[in-house]
């Protein structure tokens, strides 16, 4: 039986939760991990999308993540929090980080929360986007394990380590930043080498230190930094928060979730949430951000521009359009997900766009 090629993407996210529920994860955390890996589907950051469903489950398999453990506060004093996550999912963990983030910015009028003992946790719109609905101003970054190296260094050091900007807006689309301080998310390669295409050149070199169009051969070598010294200095700088300050791992300690099955991977979070209305009346913040949008929208455009975007409107247009159209998915994907969703009694097809009911057949 052939896969299908598109899928609904409220199908989808109830596949994945089913999955990782029979799998053993709490109900809970099973739909927090399937909303975190469809958004950045719906997004067009297929790199974290459902097809880090595969190796989260091998990782729950293998021991070598705990769905069960509690997130636990280590110290909270002030505006400052420090959680550890206990080796749970890294959604997981940056929920409950974000969670108390916000909580204490609302009472304190900004907030930091630094996280160890986490996973991969996803994109950082995921947690921001929550925050712009709570009317504030959040900051997240997190470190990763080792794909990218020092400027004039030639093995990776560091990771591609993601740093997401959220800020409200009215009428307008809210400011929506979330970027990796490397070239491009390690992520697109893999989702390349998947499907067996050439990857721009400038994104990454060989083992060798040799520049690479073979996605392969980069993810053997090293994704390079975004603006060469620039993006190296500022992966350090949240490589030093999320990973030095914070107790988790850093640089060489911060495991690779695909190769080391013997240790947990010790990723660090850090979060800092600011309250508008500690500064202003939030309607008075996001009138005053409509119009900074509008004015940047309305400069004149370059020739063949038609028109300005800002960070995060890209993406908020791509999830409203796969909503109505759904999710392409490709082949290697879709049956990673079958073969998973067979050893659960699950049915991945029940979730084709256009087709069935999610609560019906072998997925309800």
């Amino acid at each position: 039986m052939s896969l299908p090629v598109m899928y609904d993407w409220a199908k989808l996210q109830q596949f994945c939760e089913q999955v990782f529920a029979r799998a053993g994860v709490p109900r809970a955390n099973a739909a927090i991990v399937a909303e975190s890996l469809v958004q950045a589907d719906l997004r067009g950051v297929e790199s974290h999308g459902v097809v880090r469903t595969d190796i989260y489950m091998k990782r729950v398999e293998a021991g070598r993540m705990n769905p069960h453990a509690e997130p636990a506060v280590v110290s909270e004093r002030d505006m400052v929090t420090l959680l550890d996550g206990s080796n749970n999912f890294g959604a997981v963990v940056g929920t409950r980080a974000l969670d108390i983030a916000m909580a204490r910015a609302k009472a304190n009028g900004a907030s930091i929360v630094g996280v160890r003992g986490s996973n991969h946790f996803g994109t950082g719109a995921y947690y921001a986007l929550k925050a712009i609905e709570q009317d504030l101003i959040l900051l997240v970054m997190s470190n990763a394990s080792q794909t990218m190296p020092p400027t004039g260094g030639v093995r990776p050091f560091l990771g591609t380590n993601p740093l997401c900007v959220g800020v409200p807006a009215g009428q307008e689309q809210p400011f929506l930043l979330d970027m990796a301080t490397s070239v491009v998310a390690r992520g697109k390669i893999i989702v390349a080498a998947q499907k067996g295409e050439p990857i721009p050149s400038g994104w990454a070199i060989d083992k060798d230190g040799n520049p690479t169009n073979d996605a392969q051969a980069a993810l053997n070598g090293s994704v390079l930094p975004l603006g060469g010294p620039k993006g190296y200095a500022i992966s350090m700088f949240i490589d030093i928060l999320s990973g030095v300050l914070t107790g988790a791992g850093y640089g060489k300690y911060v495991n690779n979730m695909y190769e080391n099955w013997e240790e947990p991977q010790q990723v660090g979070h850090f979060f800092i949430a600011v309250d508008v209305s500690r500064f202003m009346p939030v309607e008075q913040f996001k009138r005053r951000m409509d119009d900074y949008i509008r004015l940047i929208k309305a400069e004149p455009k370059a020739q063949g521009v038609e028109e300005i975007l800002i960070p995060g409107e890209l993406e908020h247009r791509q999830t409203l359009l796969r909503k109505r159209q759904g999710i392409r998915l490709p082949l290697k994907v879709a049956m990673e997900l079958d073969a998973i969703g067979q050893k659960y009694g699950l049915d991945v097809s029940a979730a084709a766009f256009g087709e069935g009911s999610i609560m019906g057949g072998s997925i309800a």
